[in-house]
């Protein structure tokens, strides 16, 4: 049976892609309040009614664009293994990756940035999203500790706390002025000073 959020016919599917797509594109022009409904519809060649039917609400359409964003970060980074050297090393790998979609990174720091409102649609999402990632860099971080592998003196917590920090004021940055900004070789400067063998 055919459901709205995904699933079904091989049409829907690519319908709610192309979507999703135009979604991303108008969402890193004019932001998330800036943009509508209607204004993606039109970009995905539907109507209103017929986005509606994939996505009844603004909300609903953000939190898929953002979804679909952190499925193919973590399936392509493999974000998921072990805590250690080997989750250091995908997060720089997720950095490269950036480097080269601009547009992406765009949106994602906008929406970030909006998001701080409590009463935003995505508040909740970088909330988790933040949660995990601070999460998952600390794990690894703490391994490194117990196996001797962090520098003297380095807290995991705080390592993990400014790589995170790092890596999205990194990106702001970089978006600002991209050739000015190394942010793949800063992010491996910062785990350098912090591990005791380069990464």
């Amino acid at each position: 049976m055919r459901t709205a959020e995904g699933g079904g016919y091989p049409k829907g599917r690519i319908r709610r892609e192309d979507i999703l797509t135009a979604a991303v594109a108008v969402y890193g022009e004019a932001g998330y309040h800036g943009s509508s409904l209607r204004e993606v519809a039109k970009r995905a060649g539907i109507t209103h009614a017929g986005l509606l039917y994939y996505f009844p609400t603004k909300e609903a359409l953000l939190a898929a664009v953002l979804e679909r964003r952190d499925a193919e970060d973590a399936e392509r980074e493999q974000l998921d293994a072990p805590p250690g050297r080997e989750v250091l090393r995908h997060f720089i790998a997720l950095a490269e990756h950036n480097v080269t979609h601009p547009g992406i990174v765009d949106l994602y720091s906008r929406l970030a940035a909006e998001a701080v409102a409590p009463d935003h649609p995505a508040h909740g999402y970088f909330v988790r999203h933040y949660r995990i990632a601070r999460r998952s860099t600390f794990e690894s971080f703490r391994v490194l500790a117990e196996l001797g592998e962090l520098r003297d003196g380095v807290d995991p917590a705080a390592a993990a706390l400014t790589f995170v920090a790092l890596m999205d004021g990194l990106q702001v940055q970089w978006l600002t002025v991209p050739d000015e900004v190394d942010l793949v070789g800063t992010l491996r400067h910062f785990l350098d000073s912090v591990l005791a063998d380069p990464l």
